[in-house]
């Protein structure tokens, strides 16, 4: 079992990044969210867990040991890989999914690629009661917060592990967004206009010069692809 990786980032690419640990590259899988922390040159300790099976050894890194844990229990329900699981997070965050679970809510789970409304219901059954107690809510998205993204540079509170804050620059926000949503199963033309129809929005939280939050800009785009 490999807990964690603590080492400079090497790449990242839209669905992963290369963790250097002692003159090795180590590819993570990791959610869009994650991935938008993590920078080039930059130190991170990402939790991991690592999925073995007959042709391959996976492993996958996430910003805090919660989402982490998260991410394992997710995949006792029948159905739920570490695909599906990871994609599950990339949507919402933990807190996000024990509210989906604990208050039934079947449209939350079924904005998630790959999860109808059947599957929804056989993943509430399975993990009513599993998943462990929401801590905060955010009442503008639904979603709960956790406090473990940003400390001292390159490293998140709680032993969470990110680069050098969630945010996106002015224009940058708009790939990592598209990248995200194609990421989970999106075609790029509907990635693209999603992200075109969260655009204004996004201007506006940002008027004063603030970063773009790449997590919130994914999950606001998302929220537009369920509409349709």
């Amino acid at each position: 079992m490999i807990s964690h990786l603590d080492g400079n980032v090497y790449s990242v690419a839209p669905d992963g990044v290369v963790i250097e640990v002692g003159g090795v590259g180590i590819a993570v899988q990791c959610t869009p969210a994650t991935l938008s922390r993590l920078r080039p040159g930059e130190r991170a300790r990402l939790p991991t867990s690592l999925v073995v099976r007959e042709d391959a050894l996976t492993l996958y890194g996430f910003a805090d040991s919660d989402e982490r844990t998260v991410f394992e229990l997710l995949q006792t329900a029948s159905g739920v890989g570490p695909r599906l699981a990871l994609a599950m997070l990339a949507v919402h965050s933990p807190d996000g999914l024990r509210k989906a679970v604990a208050t039934e809510d079947l449209g939350a789970l079924t904005m998630v690629p790959g999860i109808g409304r059947k599957g929804a219901q056989r993943i509430i059954l399975e993990l009513a009661g599993r998943l462990g107690q929401a801590s905060t809510w955010s009442e503008a998205d639904g979603t709960g917060n956790t406090n473990s993204t940003v400390g001292a540079p390159g490293y998140g509170a709680g032993g969470g592990a990110v680069g050098a804050g969630g945010a996106g620059g002015a224009g940058g926000w708009r790939e990592q967004v598209e990248a995200g949503l194609t990421g989970l199963g999106w075609p790029a033309r509907d990635a693209q206009q999603a992200v075109d129809a969260v655009a204004p929005d996004v201007a506006a939280a940002t008027a004063d010069g603030e970063a773009v939050d790449v997590a919130v800009a994914l999950r606001a785009a998302l929220r537009k692809l369920s509409r349709r």
